[in-house]
């Protein structure tokens, strides 16, 4: 109720900002500076003549810890059958850039984000995820811990998650990648080959290895997207291999092996 009335209280141009705000969060901003802060861009910290600490990027980093604590408690009670890899899984499903930057749009984030428009490079898709976390952030200060929990769970999980759709259509390929190397005894590894261009704007190169030997690459705006898609591109060629050694183990079961045929393989 005080942080309603204190809303009544700000300048004018400043009420419908916090309107805004209570429309998206359920909330009335008491520190109005915080969800300002939440929404700027760096781009717009640097037009503006402000302090870097002044973008999103520091609370950022705080609602990124909040969210995945939150998520993991919510998992954790949701299903007290499953380990922690499945949680961990699942967990990273739903906290991942592309799930959040569907989010903010959901809720109607990106129509207060502040930016440099001239920028071209700043409309990279992880903003709007980036945000989501630094709003999370914002309410925790503002508000306290059960508030922002309340938002996560109320505003974000229940009205817009579903949870066992998530749970199983399982597109996280690095996990899927990495589950076939337990089954089958192999070592898999990434590396990063190569790291183009600045800031936003920057393009990854991951290759994947197993037993030391290089499978394929993938390529993405973000390390954990360039991993994805090596670990898709290494899956699918791994799975085709043993698809044609399966089917010529069907063909050779009742031959036996011809006289001088080559023993050595550099199959995986």
């Amino acid at each position: 109720m005080f942080a309603k009335l204190r809303a009544f209280f700000l300048p004018s141009e400043k009420k419908p900002y916090a309107k805004r705000v209570h429309a998206i969060t359920g909330l009335w901003p008491k520190n109005l500076h915080l969800y300002e802060q939440a929404f700027r861009h760096p781009s717009a910290v640097f037009s503006q003549g402000l302090e870097k600490e002044d973008s999103y990027e520091r609370l950022e980093f705080l609602g990124d810890s909040i969210l995945g604590a939150i998520v993991a408690e919510y998992l954790f009670k949701k299903y007290p059958k499953k380990d922690e890899g499945f949680l961990t899984d699942v967990r990273s499903r739903i906290v991942n850039g592309d799930s959040l930057n569907k989010l903010a749009r959901k809720i109607d984030l990106d129509k207060l984000i502040e930016f440099e428009r001239r920028n071209k490079s700043v409309k990279h898709s992880s903003m709007y995820g980036d945000i989501v976390e630094a709003l999370i952030a914002a309410i925790y200060l503002d508000h306290g811990f059960d508030k922002a929990k309340k938002f996560i769970l109320r505003k974000l999980i229940y009205n817009h998650l579903d949870i066992d759709h998530i749970v199983l259509n399982n597109t996280n390929y690095k996990s899927i990648l990495l589950e076939w190397a337990i089954k089958n005894n192999k070592a898999v590894t990434f590396e990063t080959v190569a790291e183009e261009g600045f800031g936003h704007q920057k393009l990854f190169t991951i290759e994947v290895f197993v037993e030391g030997k290089s499978v394929e690459i993938g390529k993405g705006n973000s390390k954990k997207k360039a991993e994805q898609e090596a670990s898709f591109n290494s899956y699918k060629i791994l799975s085709e291999k043993e698809n044609l050694k399966k089917s010529d183990s069907e063909r050779t079961i009742f031959t036996e092996e011809m006289p001088g045929e080559d023993q050595n393989s550099d199959e995986f």
